[in-house]
């Protein structure tokens, strides 16, 4: 891909009115469909999952080397992982990436979720997707947890549209969780995608408690938003892990001078390579100095950590993510793979019938046709070449 000329003049609108911006988390999110298709693929009996984890970051980290490698008034654009890979399995709700020594290997008929991200210049694609290990048909509560997870992720596509709102989307992934006798996961938040923000203050609530709520919002054009599902077989809470932590993000506002060699060497490395967006302790280049360095970061506030949890043993857990955009030619999902549902056949189904009508809608609306003498934008005629492709 060549590098646009008119990026210095167009840096300022980071928004998707800028038709570089559309293509950078377009190229963001093509390289995580394919990170992300690549580890599935690895997720079979036996794999280990550290490094599988190792193998997503790899080629997310090579893929986007190869990207925008012009610099920009003297700067180089960032790229690279913008959430590092996590593969989590059976009753863990996510954010497992081990180190190599601390890792463990996939069984038959475990229920897998591979997680990642990656960006160019600031702006994030996101994928999560759910596998079964195995190859066998599964028709248990595993398919159920499976299908109720994918249901709210294609009614979520369906309503992520400009006027809707973040509580229709709560609401419908209750009706659906129900359908299927499940529970959406407590704490689950899909976030609005700034450039190098992942985490946006426009928020989806999986669902209401009474300790966490958010406020409510209309979707507005030009806006993109990584939309999270993960529902559970069980409760829907997450419980502390025996586990270690391993995934981090830097608490930009917090300064500290540390104390250890060590220490500092971690927070300069973090600074310099992870500002903004989460990382795994397997990327910092030492592992002894990952392991001293982050626990004095920790007590100084200069990190916030993205906790492993866990639903009761025996239960199971589902997800999917996928990166949206709002275009004016309609919502476009750009990451997300399709789930095999020939393979995970559940006895439930949606019968909420008001939900039933969301699905049954185009998730692809035709777009809008231009005023004769109207031409398309480059990125516009891209968008429907792709769509044409599927």
């Amino acid at each position: 891909m060549s590098d646009h000329g008119n990026e210095s003049e167009s840096e300022e609108i980071a928004d998707l009115s800028n038709p570089d911006v559309t293509t950078k988390y377009r190229s963001a999110g093509d390289i995580v469909q394919k990170a992300l298709q690549k580890v599935l693929e690895g997720c079979v009996v036996d794999a280990d999952i550290a490094t599988l984890c190792e193998l997503g970051d790899k080629i997310m980290e090579e893929e986007t080397g190869k990207l925008y490698n012009k610099k920009v008034k003297d700067k180089k654009i960032e790229k690279g992982i913008a959430f590092p890979t996590c593969i989590s399995v059976n009753e863990v709700l996510g954010h497992y990436s081990p180190f190599k020594g601390e890792s463990k290997v996939l069984k038959a008929g475990e229920i897998v979720k591979v997680d990642m991200a990656c960006h160019i210049d600031g702006y994030i694609g996101a994928a999560a997707h759910t596998v079964v290990v195995g190859g066998d048909k599964v028709e248990d509560r595993r398919a159920d947890v499976v299908m109720a997870a994918w249901n709210c992720a294609e009614v979520a596509l369906r309503l992520v549209q400009v006027g809707n709102t973040n509580t229709q989307i709560t609401e419908a992934f209750g009706k659906i969780a129900e359908d299927f006798k499940c529970k959406p996961v407590q704490g689950v938040l899909s976030h609005q995608l700034k450039k190098h923000v992942i985490d946006g203050t426009k928020a989806i609530i999986g669902i209401e408690t009474e300790d966490q709520k958010v406020d409510e919002f209309e979707f507005e054009m030009n806006e993109v938003y990584c939309i999270d599902v993960v529902m559970s077989t069980g409760e829907g809470k997450g419980k502390e892990t025996e586990v270690r932590h391993t995934v981090y993000k830097r608490a930009p506002e917090v300064t500290y001078m540390l104390k250890t060699q060590k220490a500092r060497q971690f927070l300069s490395e973090v600074n310099k390579r992870f500002p903004a967006l989460p990382f795994s302790l397997r990327s910092i280049e030492d592992e002894q100095v990952a392991r001293v360095g982050v626990s004095e970061a920790k007590r100084h506030e200069l990190l916030e950590e993205y906790p492993v949890l866990k639903e009761k043993d025996g239960e199971f857990v589902a997800q999917f993510k996928f990166t949206v955009l709002l275009l004016p030619g309609g919502t476009k999902k750009i990451t997300g793979l399709p789930v095999d549902d020939k393979m995970v056949v559940s006895t439930l189904s949606v019968q909420d019938e008001e939900m039933k009508k969301v699905l049954a809608k185009s998730a692809n609306p035709k777009k809008n046709k231009k005023k004769k003498g109207e031409a398309k934008d480059g990125d516009e005629a891209k968008e429907e070449a792709k769509e044409e492709e599927k």
